[in-house]
């Protein structure tokens, strides 16, 4: 651990609100001696009356011991007026609303007060750390120290230097988070720095394939759930997070790249914005809430249609494999050759089912996609084009439903829903990586571990194969012609070059002798 790091020992948190009450927990906790402060000194004692009892909680709960609990409480101190003498502070974290006058009012202060040694850290999620600290007579020493919510829990914390913070300082936040107990990920001072960056590629996706009434929202989510494995699908964490949330930070993440094709917000969340759909804070939103209560419809069972022969192409032959055994376990007649009454089912990545049909010479009138991406493990995802017969599709549908997984019906197109959910997560970040936001194992890091995912981004390009990614993207590209699936040259160049999507490869750096770039 750094020089810097270890001899920390105060710390001043301004804004005595949720974050900061958890901000305050968590160095307390850590043996730090912690000022707290607020512009309502009424806040600061209630802060500190909060903090306290969660340490009790955790005593209860045998995480901590009741001396543990009761030195920890010791070290809280409430001061009341954030800009009191702080001639004992190492570190100040500001944790108030998220406005830049106000931080730049406060800091401004701050730093007349503050010995020089110590650093200042905004917590800011959304604002430019540069921007904030433009009105300091030196800059050098402000930093971002981003936290999520609830601190405790949420393992992540983002250290973002801006323009002008000085070198060393990335370094010493990065070894102060760790004696935190919380996991630092380096990020660039750019919008939504990396795990609000990051999570644009699920919800803008999402909201892009419900504009082509292709699928509800249930079955959006219910596909990332049980075949991406998400904890929650998008709409769900929209509704969790509220639309007054997540559609400013939409709208502010693609302006502040200049309107990049690839973040393009949806006017679908503006309307319910403005309709006063936010989600569960409203009772209503992509779902109703009873008493908090998310309200979801039973799917559809399976159709009442005759059990019909099928017939699976070999596109992918370890897919068509793991389909027919599937199928023939569950006692369905699935034939060698296509015979004239036989449902025809296809498992292509980066293809519709008419593409593939209409490429190898099948009748399209009974060719169905079938998505291989998830082997076929929890939910299967029936793909259904306009030039479909109406009868085998429920023929298809049936076939399907033999297995006793459940079974969503979608629209056909250029890549299935989950094949483009996981395209869209995964360029994003290599757009991240390509402009050196973050570095690889920072943005998996901060994705895994900030949203929830079950793989880091690139990580998980890996596992799914990086060229299968770039030919569902080249493909949708292809044939919507949107710039919002041009694949990232990160992306390409390591399919073409056979190189992990999760490392830097060979940088100009290290050919001058200065190890990565």
């Amino acid at each position: 651990m750094g020089q810097w790091a270890q001899q920390v020992n105060v710390v001043r948190v301004i804004g005595t609100g949720v974050m900061g009450r958890g901000i305050a927990q968590l160095a307390a906790a850590a043996g730090l001696t912690v000022e707290l402060a607020d512009a309502r000194q009424e806040a600061v004692s209630a802060a500190v009356d909060h903090v306290g009892e969660m340490f009790g909680k955790l005593v209860g709960k045998g995480r901590m011991s009741a001396e543990e609990a009761d030195a920890a409480t010791a070290r809280l101190r409430p001061v009341g007026d954030p800009l009191a003498p702080a001639d004992s502070c190492d570190l100040v974290v500001e944790a108030v609303r998220e406005d830049l006058d106000t931080k730049r009012e406060l800091f401004a202060g701050l730093e007349e007060v503050c010995p020089r040694h110590a650093v200042l850290a905004t917590n800011t999620s959304s604002l430019s750390v540069t921007a904030i600290g433009a009105a300091l007579a030196d800059p050098s020493r402000l930093i971002g120290l981003h936290f999520f919510n609830p601190v405790p829990l949420m393992k992540l914390v983002e250290v973002i230097p801006g323009a002008r913070t000085r070198q060393d300082l990335s370094a010493d936040l990065v070894e102060l988070v760790r004696r935190l107990g919380h996991q630092p990920v380096l990020a660039t001072d750019t919008p939504g720095f990396l795990v609000n960056h990051a999570g644009r590629g699920l919800a803008t996706e999402a909201l892009q394939i419900m504009s082509e009434s292709a699928v509800e929202p249930s079955d959006v989510d219910r596909i990332a759930r049980d075949v991406l494995g998400l904890r929650m699908g998008p709409f769900e964490l929209l509704d969790l997070t509220g639309l007054d949330v997540s559609h400013p930070v939409l709208e502010s993440i693609w302006s502040g790249f200049y309107g990049d094709p690839r973040l393009r917000p949806s006017g679908i969340t503006r309307s319910r914005l403005e309709a006063g759909l936010l989600g569960r804070k409203t009772g209503e939103g992509f779902y109703r809430y009873i008493d908090g209560v998310k309200q979801e419809a039973p799917e559809p069972g399976a159709p009442d249609a005759p059990r019909r022969p099928v017939w699976v192409d070999d596109t992918e032959p370890a897919s068509r494999d793991r389909l027919v055994s599937l199928l023939r376990e569950a006692g369905v007649v699935v034939e060698e050759e296509p015979s004239e009454d036989a449902v025809l089912l296809v498992t292509p990545y980066g293809q519709s089912a008419a593409q593939v049909a209409r490429s190898r010479g099948l009748p399209v009138h009974r060719v169905f996609g079938v998505d291989p991406l998830g082997d076929f493990a929890s939910r299967l995802v029936l793909a259904v084009h306009p030039a479909a017969d109406v009868s085998a599709a429920a023929s298809a549908h049936v076939a399907l439903s033999a297995t006793g997984l459940p079974v969503t019906v979608v629209a056909d197109a250029p890549a299935t829903i989950a094949q483009r959910l996981l395209a869209s997560i995964v360029n994003t970040a290599c757009g991240i990586a390509e402009q050196r936001i973050g570095r690889p194992a920072d943005i998996d890091t901060a994705v895994r571990v900030g949203l929830g995912y079950p793989r880091g981004p690139l990580e998980w390009g890996e596992h799914a194969g990086r060229e299968r990614i770039l030919a569902i993207l080249r493909n949708m590209h292809a044939e919507t012609g949107d710039p919002r699936y041009r694949p990232s040259r990160w992306l390409v160049e390591r399919a073409e070059l056979g190189l992990a999507l999760t490392g830097t490869g060979t940088t100009p750096a290290e050919v001058l002798g200065g190890g990565e770039d």
